[in-house]
């Protein structure tokens, strides 16, 4: 598949398959997300495989999208990223899915761990800029509240920013430990 095509090809299924979503306690279409995650490893020149398996990172956790065709239609490099940046088995308690995916993610290849900063940067963003138009009110959207979220996005700090690694040099990584920090203090 031309590099290029690839990442038409992630836009098209994508918005299909979220078409029906919304961002948590907004009005805004879910598709914003992943569009937006894409775009912040564009602009750090990432690869446009890397931008596909951005697109589609929520497409096989929160869709009716399978793996199995993601691999098909977009190769095993995309759907390997995708993988690594969905959560194994959504039935398990919150609790448990985060503390699998902070463990995961400090040894995670390279591509994942730069898809998942994207995400949780993005997401970040958006909470943050939430926070400062409604403030505490931005809690009650997550399954858990600010204390329990303050640790897991400290967490992601530490499993994704806090080692040397290759990716690390991309400022995204510094970008969402700053926005980690500005949200909930420097520790």
């Amino acid at each position: 598949m031309e590099e290029t095509i690839v990442i038409d090809l992630a836009i098209e299924v994508a918005a299909k398959a979220h078409r029906t979503q919304i961002r948590k306690g907004t009005d805004i279409p879910y598709i914003s997300h992943p569009f937006a995650v894409g775009l912040l490893l564009a602009r750090e020149g990432c690869s446009d495989e890397v931008v596909a398996a951005a697109i589609l990172h929520d497409t096989v956790e929160d869709t009716p999208i399978t793996l199995d065709y993601v691999r098909q239609i977009f190769g095993e490099k995309v759907a390997s990223i995708v993988d690594g940046c969905s959560e194994p088995n959504r039935h398990l308690p919150w609790e448990d899915r985060k503390k699998h995916t902070l463990e995961y993610l400090r040894t995670a290849p390279a591509e994942v761990r730069m898809v998942a900063c994207a995400d949780k940067l993005h997401n970040m963003r958006a909470i943050a800029s939430d926070w400062r138009r409604i403030g505490d009110e931005v809690w009650k959207r997550f399954k858990r509240g600010k204390k329990e979220q303050e640790w897991y996005y400290r967490g992601l700090v530490d499993s994704l920013c806090n080692h040397s690694a290759p990716e690390e040099g991309l400022a995204l990584f510094q970008e969402f430990k700053e926005e980690v920090e500005n949200l909930f203090g420097k520790q």
